[in-house]
């Protein structure tokens, strides 16, 4: 099969601007919307299931819009989720990687044939704007891909040295049944990109969706169905996290965990995981990406429009709900002034509303009580700094903030040092390019960074001394691309676990050594 795959390349995205893709789109919107309200069943192991609790997904444009209706899982359900997962390891596992590869490509282009549908879910359900709806589910195929051809080039002969009179081999296998924790925030990437390495894998998975964003989920465990995934390898198991997922995380055959999400969420599942539990045969791996404070450090020397432009991207793009978010710029006191005024500027321009009219720049947040969270830092960044921009609620029923810049902020201050995970840019001046990096490096997060400078010596030292997973030079510090910019970061930033990289799929496999000896050779 190896020699029949083309190179990995990028989903391309579809230009809005073009009048079929923009129809296409409306049509989409419309198809979705016709399917709100919906009830979506719990899968076992195939087995769909409804329960006396529900869970009710809202359009955060529109809160009175009810997207979905989903069973909620018990502890009871949880563990029979695990046991189902475990028993159905042995088949899967000996399915022939090349198989499972085959199985995850259809997967890829299930999602690429339902791409606009998929888009319109993303807007209505997680809020997106149709541009960064668009680049979600690019994503998720691109996982499809880029995985199977990972997975296929991981099952081949690995290199090893060949000692006299021994053949010697080293191969890989699946670790066992694991649990899929995906953020709301790339409902589909993330949740694709972490299934779709743990079944490529040969490992049987148990994902329980954001609360947020469950429809989204429900609509692809129908893709991995459809795409051939055995009902035993994969079950859905909605419901919160209190309820059902230290269930999930402590069970004994619970082999591992892939989590992505904040940092509390994320450190008390590694502490959970690493405790032993009666009859575990292992010691549980934890693969967690708990998001950042990001910096973007704009020297001196830089083109201050592309400066602005990208720390502007970088900031409100999602309504800043990205873990890799710029939250902090760090600008040389040099062109302080200057960039503060264009940067104030631009944002003021921006539009904010419903995530489905294509005018709208930003989107909501995804629940009022992110809204709260969020203006109640804007309120504590009103005393900690000088309000720029924005700062208060945008108009209209959905959960809207404006685009909200904060100068003049302190490297003690609570919005210099917490994440916010929002539409709210803190500014900091820099005495220097020694102190902006400094200051850049002042954070226990580790996730992404940026640099935008002409100066070939600042770069090199960016390189050498920005402590974060992926670092940008003259560009944003948002859009990593699967195969060409592997995701994770250091700190508390989570395990950098290199997702979209060479790397990842060794995460959830586990290396097997044999010596054979050969001939007479005592």
């Amino acid at each position: 099969m190896t020699d029949t795959l083309s190179p990995f390349r990028n989903e391309p995205y579809a230009d809005f601007s073009i009048p079929a893709s923009r129809q296409a789109m409306e049509a989409a919107l419309a198809a979705v919307r016709a399917q709100f309200g919906h009830e979506y069943l719990l899968r076992i192991a195939g087995e769909e299931i409804r329960t006396a609790e529900k869970l009710r997904s809202l359009n955060p444009s529109k809160p009175s819009e009810v997207v979905g209706v989903h069973e909620k899982a018990t502890p009871e359900l949880a563990a029979r989720a695990v046991e189902a997962a475990h028993a159905f390891l042995p088949e899967w596992s000996r399915v022939p990687a090349g198989q499972r590869a085959r199985t995850l490509l259809r997967a890829g282009a299930i999602i690429r044939e339902r791409k606009m549908e998929f888009d319109a879910w993303l807007v209505y359900e997680a809020g997106k704007t149709w541009p960064e709806a668009e680049a979600d589910v690019s994503e998720a195929i691109d996982f499809c891909e880029y995985y199977a051809r990972e997975m296929l080039r991981l099952a081949g002969p690995q290199p090893v040295v060949q000692l006299p009179g021994e053949k010697d081999e080293l191969f890989y296998l699946p670790l066992g049944a694991g649990i899929i924790i995906p953020p709301w925030n790339f409902p589909l990437a993330i949740l694709a990109g972490m299934t779709a390495a743990a079944l490529v894998a040969g490992n049987t998975v148990v994902i329980k969706p954001s609360s947020e964003t469950p429809t989204i989920a429900a609509k692809f465990a129908e893709v991995l169905a459809e795409a051939g995934f055995p009902p035993g390898s994969f079950s859905l198991l909605v419901g919160s996290g209190a309820v059902v997922g230290d269930v999930l995380v402590k069970h004994p055959k619970t082999r591992f965990v892939a989590f992505t999400g904040s940092r509390d969420v994320g450190l008390r599942i590694n502490e959970l995981a690493a405790r032993h539990q009666p009859g575990q045969v292992w010691i549980k791996r934890v693969i967690a990406e708990m998001g950042g404070k990001d910096a973007i450090v704009v020297d001196a020397n830089c083109d201050l429009d592309k400066a602005v432009e990208g720390v502007l991207v970088s900031a409100f793009g999602y309504q800043g709900q990205k873990c890799s978010a710029c939250s902090r710029a760090i600008v040389d006191a040099r062109i302080y002034d200057a960039f503060l005024e264009k940067l104030k500027t631009r944002a003021e321009a921006l539009r904010v509303g419903p995530a489905d009219q294509p005018g709208n720049y930003m989107g909501p947040v995804i629940s009022e009580g992110a809204r709260r969270s969020i203006l109640n830092y804007i309120e504590t960044g009103r005393k900690e700094g000088r309000l720029v921009a924005g700062g208060a609620s945008a108009d209209g029923e959905g959960y809207f903030i404006r685009p909200t810049i904060i100068a003049d902020v302190d490297r003690e201050a609570t919005i210099f040092r917490e994440e916010i995970f929002g539409p709210v840019l803190a500014v900091t001046r820099a005495r220097d390019f020694d102190h902006a990096l400094e200051l850049a490096n002042d954070s226990e997060y580790g996730l992404t960074g940026a640099i935008f400078s002409n100066d070939p010596e600042h770069i090199r030292r960016a390189r050498e001394e920005f402590f974060v997973g992926n670092l940008y030079v003259n560009r944003k510090c948002t859009g990593a691309m699967v195969g060409a910019h592997p995701f994770g970061g250091f700190n508390m930033s989570g395990t950098d676990s290199k997702a979209g990289g060479p790397d990842y799929l060794l995460l959830f496999l586990q290396a097997k050594s044999v010596g054979e000896k050969t001939g007479h050779q005592a």
